[in-house]
């Protein structure tokens, strides 16, 4: 069924008709972001989101400043700055699952969450309470926007800023209510726009890692919440090596902070993790960064949310990344739930999994992080991975 312009899209009135709320997290991108949609003649407004509450009066948390930074900006432009909380919204639908996966062993990455949860929904249903036509944030990403289909992703012009990745879990029905003003533009030239303007954050670093972490230890995070479990540490042949604090410290491919020596009859080489027991709770290590069980050649996924509310025909030979920054990597994508036709009692469980088979195998692909599809410049989706081999 097409998408009902009216609901689903901007509406197609002149910028000046259209009313835009931008997310404004203190950072410089969102605010050029706001800049060039107010040059073009949108009516625009800011609102800013504070989405963790745990950490108030800490050193590690800086939405004070960030709040600081976002009415400095609000105020050279002129506009009006909301602000909201959404620390309730985060904790049920991001942070219990960042536990949940860590607790599973896996490897999770709450920002792919956040963008669909709190940016794109959250967010989104409240600038629309708030009477405005849609959204923008300062992320690097292209959107084109159809009246009869929901929005394509585009890949930003800055192949080094690129965050289509992160952006893969919204609906393109969300896409079809937002704006990338700095899809087009690479970084440093957003840096001297907010400098020209005036912008007290234009020297501001780029915010990295897990947002609600912040600049400390992940491990003295992560025990606040989680026991540790110490336990073994072996070589793929069973051979004790050592000592791990808790296996949810560790992903695959790390190399620092295994704490395993020189030893005997082995070379130099450094150690790497490749896998991880849960059942037996054991961290198990490999010499060599190309070491064989480092290597994978399929994947199996969850179920794969396609932007454009539909797959592409399988078998499909497209790219994908299943990190950030990744060079893409040529594969191809088959549909899991055709395998299950011949049995009955299996129909439905593979309803939206997709397998991945790259040509050529890829090294620390890690189950709980996110494969993510492209046709040339346009991101297709994405799943989170399951299992590999």
């Amino acid at each position: 069924m097409p998408l009902k312009t009216e609901e689903k899209t901007l509406p197609e009135r002149p910028p000046q008709e259209t009313r835009i709320i931008v997310g404004m997290s203190g950072g410089v991108d969102s605010a050029v972001a706001a800049w060039l949609l107010k040059d073009a003649g949108y009516q625009v407004e800011g609102l800013f989101m504070k989405n963790w509450n745990e950490d108030d009066g800490t050193e590690y948390c800086t939405a004070q400043e960030d709040l600081l930074d976002a009415m400095q900006v609000a105020g050279v432009l002129d506009i009006e700055l909301h602000t909201v909380n959404f620390a309730a919204e985060y904790w049920d639908r991001v942070f219990e699952h960042f536990l949940e996966e860590y607790r599973a062993g896996r490897t999770p990455n709450p920002d792919i969450l956040c963008n669909k949860e709190v940016k794109f929904r959250a967010f989104l249903d409240h600038a629309l309470t708030l009477g405005a036509d849609g959204i923008a944030t300062g992320h690097y990403a292209q959107v084109a926007h159809h009246t009869d289909r929901p929005a394509s992703l585009l890949r930003a012009v800055d192949g080094n800023k690129d965050q289509t990745y992160f952006l893969h879990a919204v609906g393109g029905d969300k896409f079809s209510r937002t704006l990338f003003p700095l899809g087009g533009l690479h970084k440093p030239e957003v840096r001297r726009i907010a400098e020209a303007q005036g912008f007290a954050n234009h020297k501001k670093k780029d915010s990295t890692g897990i947002c609600f972490i912040g600049e400390r230890r992940f491990k003295d995070f992560l025990q606040r919440y989680l026991p540790a479990q110490p336990g073994r540490i072996e070589d793929d042949q069973g051979t004790l090596l050592g000592e791990h604090t808790g296996l949810m410290y560790y992903t695959l491919g790390q190399r620092q902070g295994l704490g395993i020596g020189g030893r005997p009859g082995s070379d130099e080489s450094p150690w790497y993790v490749a896998a991880k027991d849960l059942e037996r709770n054991v961290l198990v290590a490999v010499q060599g960064h190309d070491h064989p069980l480092l290597q994978s050649q399929q994947l199996d996924t969850g179920p794969v949310n396609w932007i454009a509310g539909a797959p592409p025909g399988m078998p499909a030979r497209l790219t994908a990344k299943t990190r950030y920054r990744q060079p893409d990597q040529v594969c191809t994508v088959t549909s899991l739930a055709v395998t299950h036709l011949a049995a009955p009692a299996l129909a439905g469980t593979d309803q939206g999994r997709v397998q991945v088979v790259f040509d050529v195998p890829q090294r620390a692909v890690t189950p709980g992080q996110s494969v993510v599809f492209y046709d040339g410049d346009r991101c297709l989706g994405g799943a989170v991975i399951e299992s590999t081999s």
